[in-house]
């Protein structure tokens, strides 16, 4: 049992420091010479580097940072898949599935390399439901991309994605583990937004493209 104990605990440290990879800080660093965390929002996620520097740069940082959501949940899976022997009990794994979400989740909003900042999680959110749910990640990213289409705001959309989640997970009947993600997931997503919904009640949020008001 000890043992049991040992490898979750490892999953999980692994899925944060998967999370953790500051890839909006490294394009930051290395394409400009900047610290992205002093630029426009101060976030380190897709759509401040879009801010900062570009299209190109921001489509890259999205890629990666959706797949260290899906490489964590990956993790389980190839321990369940390619261990010689079982370790873990079946029962056990959609548990660990939510659980490294939540930990890839938090490493990149916390990261342990930008003394515990980073992004909003978004792109690492849809990575995780990517491997989790197709489905439900499919129906998270239309609801997305609907409220993108009308309101052009990247934070309003994120909102909107991650309420729309735990709908899902109910409505495709997905697994207790992966529901109470969704809750917990979706909560820590949007409370992550706090300073976006301030700005969404002020009318002083910016579209997509546009810089803060106070830059």
């Amino acid at each position: 049992m000890m043992l049991q104990y040992a490898v979750s605990g490892g999953l999980l440290i692994a899925a944060y420091l998967l999370g953790s990879l500051p890839t909006g800080y490294l394009a930051g660093r290395w394409l400009k010479g900047i610290d992205i965390r002093e630029q426009g929002s101060g976030s380190t996620g897709a759509t401040n580097v879009l801010r900062t520097l570009g299209k190109g740069p921001a489509a890259m940082v999205l890629l990666i940072d959706m797949l260290k959501g899906i490489g964590a949940i990956a993790l389980v899976y190839a321990l369940y898949t390619f261990a010689p022997t079982p370790l873990l009990p079946a029962t056990w794994q959609p548990w660990l599935v939510a659980g490294t979400a939540l930990g890839a989740l938090l490493g990149h909003s916390k990261s342990i390399w930008l003394s515990f900042r980073g992004g909003k999680s978004v792109a690492t959110s849809i990575g995780v439901l990517l491997a989790m749910s197709v489905p439900v990640a499919l129906g998270t990213v239309a609801v997305f991309g609907v409220f993108l289409a009308f309101s052009r705001i990247v934070s309003l959309s994120s909102i909107a994605g991650a309420i729309a989640v735990t709908l899902l997970m109910i409505l495709l009947k997905q697994p207790l583990p992966y529901l109470l993600f969704a809750i917990a997931g979706g909560i820590y997503v949007i409370w992550l937004h706090r300073g976006n919904i301030e700005r969404l009640l002020a009318g002083t949020e910016p579209q997509l493209g546009q810089k803060l008001q106070q830059e």
